[in-house]
């Protein structure tokens, strides 16, 4: 027999259809795998053990295949099911005791049957019972309904695009909303599950994920701890396509780097945001968004709606509890077995989060009403562990944050008691705890407890706070900065950036390689000796082949083929910050803002100066002199110009768009070889400009920027060797050498060793190259003649100053069109306050000016 029949009205659909997707395979374990088949008709085998009656089953919940059978069984023949923790004995022996359930199911497919017929009037309605998160064991459970488990499993299939080739791995425990919706919304689909208990922190976990074929992860915040730990960002996954996050809100900083990391390795990261009483989830950030929006919960899911209500305590205009609508809003909460009888007593879902509405329809969570901490997946009230602390005779205050619980007791009370006293009744670790004995409560004038002030017994903020958070809000022209914000949650951009790292230098001293990313509040003096200081390579070529193109034009020296680094730099610069969205659309939009702001700026000083210098005509103004055959004194101005339009182009064909994201380094290096068709001149290219000809170093920086192991490092420079000899024709050895030496240096050396004299420049003459390159031919004219030296400085400084102005009048531009002229943003905010900065032209400068200004320019160790 291979369906469940006859199917009962009130059964789950993914439930009873699983013979419909055939021999798939739809369970792998390490024991082997299971066809969609070979599991309907394994999951009709117990769905006749269970009978044709409703009754209600408790399944002590694990990730094993029988667990499995017995939880699909369940819903196929519409069996109210009670699904708990298999590895909690305490909180099966409390449920069992509260609902009296009819069946009893183990993880190994034992069925003791208590109850011949149902001891309970079951609504037609009811399909599952859960804990709310960090409640487990305690009588109050969520019912959910058939539709909402379906609705729910379309919903995230839908938006995750779960395909029947897809298959999941369980990272998580099939009795938590987010486990077990992986297992609905792929068994929905026909894709295939990974069904393991085994750690991400266990070898043999990666070894079934790969042999497998896996293509999804799924993890809470802690999960991502651990998969730092164990070396995650240099796993071959290959198959491997999108991890998701919920359970609880990851550090912006976080998002932001595993988002970027995905990019990197051909996969998305997708943020999401649910509870038990929505089923599982109610809202997804899109991947492409996560960059720069990595502190938004995203957009709600398909067939659901958020409204903001607002607060009756005076909070910010625009935010206010975020309540949710869909048809996997919960049925309402069970206290006890006469509730199981009840219908629907809830229309909407009212989260008990406070948040605000972005630009763009995303929503950000900025708080939490009901001050409940989420921690490794679990939601706890504080109110609830004052309750438990106060029957055991104990005057307390609560609270805790994403980092962990704090609690404040009076009296003569044992601080390893107490912890232990949490620790067992929220179901944490007792790390995460933190107890502070007191005289007497922190209070507020009102009499009301000091919360604020119990979070500072764990988390003292460092005395140069309050002046770091006036430096960042001077430098940033950004209001309200907490300790909370960073340096990019507040919508700083490469150009703030360099005068940010020098400020910061004189009151921290040695800053950690990324400061930008980190709270004020984790940003600290270090104790003792600087660290030795390093200049990143990709600045301190640009700093150094900037002054030796404009002292070799002015005749101080004659040391050529800076322009040509720089060209590979700006190749290395594209690669590393323009591809950053996984949407094709979005990623082209990004070239063709980084050209507008390259673009606009060039056209405007030539503008400018074209009346002032000879021989300038309207092609020289519109950058436009190699593409009609000429050599210009602009022309890598222009050769940049004309790529950043064929990227743009080449993005926009969706089979090379997807080609790059697939396979990014091999996608470079092809782009070089075709650029090698200039350069070895086939078909008769000689006479071409150097911005044509000059073209091959762009992808070789791409290239360089994508080579992650050093068998494709050393494919680069072997392809450098081979192609830079020649060609700047005979008698032009030191040429070669300057251009050999910089490539090899980008390719090679991340960083290199500076002071901090050094650092102050390279930065700014880094920030300020492509401007320094722009201006400095108006500029030397006039004073070489009564000091060459002066000319150069006067050429560099005045380059420096154009970047600054012509950032400050672009910025200010772009404030004045589609957004708010007063409100900054950050593209990407990886450890930002609740009220992070929205994305503002100044965010997408910051992305954009990168190709030339990336950020961080200077790193110390």
């Amino acid at each position: 027999m291979s369906s469940v029949s006859p199917p009962g009205p009130t059964a789950v659909p993914f439930a009873r259809e699983l013979a419909g997707h055939g021999d798939r395979t739809a369970v792998i374990t390490t024991g082997g795998a299971l066809s969609y088949r070979e599991l309907a008709e394994r999951v009709a085998a117990t769905a006749r053990r269970l009978g044709p009656g409703r009754r209600l089953v408790l399944l002590a919940g694990a990730n094993t295949v029988e667990a499995l059978v017995v939880y699909l069984a369940a819903l196929a023949r519409g069996h109210p099911l009670l699904l708990v923790p298999h590895d909690r004995p305490g909180s099966l022996k409390s449920l069992v005791a509260a609902y009296d359930p009819d069946v009893v199911a183990l993880p190994d497919g034992t069925l003791d049957e208590r109850h011949a017929a149902s001891a309970h009037t079951l609504h037609p309605d009811l399909a599952l019972l859960l804990s709310t998160s960090g409640s487990t064991g305690a009588p109050k459970l969520v019912r959910l309904s058939h539709e909402n488990l379906q609705s729910n499993a379309a919903s995230i299939a839908e938006y995750l695009d779960i395909r029947d080739g897809d298959r999941a791995a369980t990272t998580l425990p099939m009795h938590y909303c987010y486990g077990l919706s992986v297992l609905n919304s792929h068994l929905l689909r026909g894709a295939g599950l990974i069904l393991t208990d085994l750690s991400v922190t266990d070898e043999r976990f990666w070894t079934l994920f790969r042999d497998a074929r896996g293509t999804s992860l799924a993890g809470v915040p802690y999960t991502f701890d651990l998969l730092d730990r164990v070396g995650f960002p240099g796993m071959r996954l290959p198959h491997l396509r999108y991890v998701t996050q919920a359970g609880g809100r990851m550090a912006p900083e976080r998002v932001a780097r595993y988002a970027a990391l995905g990019r990197r390795r051909g996969w998305d990261l997708i943020v999401m945001y649910g509870q038990t009483e929505a089923t599982a989830r109610m809202a997804y950030l899109p991947p492409d968004l996560a960059a720069r929006h990595p502190q938004a919960i995203g957009v709600p899911i398909p067939g659901g709606s958020f409204r903001l209500e607002p607060l009756p305590d005076g909070t910010a205009p625009g935010t206010g509890e975020l309540v949710y609508s869909g048809p996997n809003v919960m049925l309402g909460y069970a206290e006890g077995p006469a509730d199981l009888a009840l219908g629907r007593t809830v229309g909407e879902l009212r989260t008990g989060d406070v948040a605000r509405l972005l630009p763009g329809g995303l929503y950000e969570v900025i708080g939490r009403r009901g001050r409940f901490v989420k921690l490794y997946g679990l939601r706890i009230d504080p109110q609830a562990v004052e309750a438990m602390l106060a029957r055991h005779g104990l005057v307390s205050c609560c609270t805790g944050d994403d980092d962990g619980l704090v609690v404040a007791v009076t009296g003569d009370a044992d601080a390893g008691h107490v912890r232990r006293l949490v620790a067992a009744e929220c179901g944490l670790p007792a790390r995460v705890i933190g107890v502070h004995v007191l005289a007497g409560l922190p209070r507020l004038p009102t009499g009301k407890p000091d919360y604020r002030a119990v979070l500072r017994l764990a988390r003292p903020e460092p005395a140069a706070t309050t002046d770091l958070c006036r430096l960042y809000a001077e430098i940033l022209d950004h209001p309200g900065v907490t300790d909370d914000c960073s340096f990019v949650s507040l919508g700083g951009d490469s150009l703030s950036y360099v005068e940010m790292s020098l400020k910061l230098e004189e009151s921290l001293g040695t800053l950690p390689p990324d400061w930008h990313t980190r709270r004020i509040r984790d940003l600290r003096r270090p104790a003792g000796r600087a660290g030795r200081r390093t200049l990143e390579t990709g600045i301190a070529l640009r700093a150094v082949a900037i002054v030796l193109i404009v002292g070799s034009h002015i005749g101080i020296f004659t040391v050529r083929g800076g322009a040509h680094v720089l060209l590979a730099v700006a190749g290395f610069n594209f690669a590393r910050f323009h591809l950053t969205s996984s949407v094709r659309r979005a990623r082209r939009r990004h070239v063709l803002d980084a050209l507008t702001r390259i673009a606009v700026p060039s056209v405007a000083w030539l503008a400018l100066a074209a009346p002032l210098t000879a021989g300038y005509h309207l092609t020289d103004v519109l950058l436009l002199k190699s593409a009609f055959g000429h050599n210009s004194n602009y022309w890598f101005v222009e050769v940049i110009l004309y790529i950043l339009l064929a990227m743009a182009a080449l993005l926009s064909v969706p089979a090379l768009d997807r080609a790059e994201r697939r396979a990014p380094f091999r996608f470079a290096f092809g782009l070089l070889l075709v650029g090698l068709i200039v350069r070895v001149d086939l078909g008769g290219l000689s006479d071409l400009p150097d911005a044509i000809t000059a073209c091959w170093l762009f992808p070789l920086g791409w290239a360089a920027a994508k080579a992650g192991t050093a068998r494709r490092r050393a494919l680069v420079t072997a392809v450098a060797l081979a192609t830079v000899p020649g060609y700047f024709g005979a008698g032009e050895p030191v040429r070669e050498i300057i251009v050999l030496a910089g490539l090899a240096l980008l390719i090679w050396v991340p960083a290199l060793p500076s002071t901090r004299l050094l650092n102050r420049l390279g930065g700014l003459l880094a920030g300020g190259s492509l401007y320094i390159y722009l201006v400095h031919w108006q500029i030397y004219p006039l004073l070489e003649d009564r000091s060459q030296v002066l000319a150069l400085l006067a050429s560099l400084a005045g380059g420096v100053a154009y970047a600054a102005v012509a950032a400050r009048i672009l910025r200010h531009a772009a404030s004045r069109g589609s957004r708010p002229p007063s409100r900054r943003v950050a593209l990407s905010v990886p450890h930002g306050s609740a009220r992070a900065a929205e994305e503002s032209a100044a965010g997408l400068g910051d992305r954009d000016q990168r190709l030339y200004d990336p950020a961080p320019p200077v790193t110390k160790m």
